[in-house]
């Protein structure tokens, strides 16, 4: 069983390399736009959450999570150059929020408490990328969210140990990404019908 999380584990990490690969071109072409409040505090708080995985038991799988955290810090990086430059008060208002969150987490003296913190600030830091892709959906490369959906199924599926505190974290992030992909869907079909309505007449 053990060799298994440890294959399983290996994949997701490839699986994470491979996601982010078009992404980071995309961004480096202009054609996708990450938002850089979304990716920093995406990377802060994916890196903490390892630290509470690993530290509950989470074993090989917590590590998955680590190559995440490092990912979206070189994702941050690129969005200073190459990123949403549209930056709006509610994005600054959620921005605020998951830092609070993650302040709290630091003063938390239970490990429940600063998982679900932790599940909270990365789940408040995507609401900048949402309010962007309303306008834009075209703005994010939507393989690269597909990949990490699957990823964090695999993600889970590897943790040695399962408990609240390792699982709430990558269950919670893949709910949220599977509604971010919908989302995205859907506002492209619109989108586009937008625009054949518009050209038509």
């Amino acid at each position: 069983m053990e060799n298994i999380k440890v294959i399983v584990s290996i994949f997701a990490i490839l699986l994470t390399c491979v996601a982010y690969i078009p992404y980071i071109r995309d961004t480096r072409k202009g054609k996708t736009t990450p938002h850089a409040f979304t990716w920093f505090v995406w990377g802060l708080s994916t890196t903490l959450a390892f630290a509470l995985q690993l530290s509950a038991g989470g074993g090989i799988g917590s590590y998955v999570t680590l190559i995440i955290g490092v990912a979206a810090f070189s994702i941050f990086g690129l969005s200073l150059f190459k990123g949403e430059k549209h930056i709006t008060k509610s994005d600054v208002v959620f921005f605020i929020l998951a830092l609070v969150a993650l302040g709290f987490w630091v003063i938390a003296e239970k490990p429940i408490i600063s998982v679900i913190l932790i599940s909270l600030t990365n789940t408040l830091a995507f609401a900048p990328t949402v309010r962007k892709s309303w306008k834009k959906p075209f703005s994010e490369t939507l393989f690269t969210y597909i990949l990490n959906c699957t990823r964090q199924c695999l993600n889970l599926l590897a943790l040695e140990n399962y408990n609240l505190i390792t699982s709430l974290f990558p269950a919670s992030q893949i709910l949220v990404t599977l509604s971010f992909i919908i989302f995205i869907l859907i506002r492209r079909s619109l989108q586009k019908k937008e625009i054949q309505n518009t050209t038509r007449y």
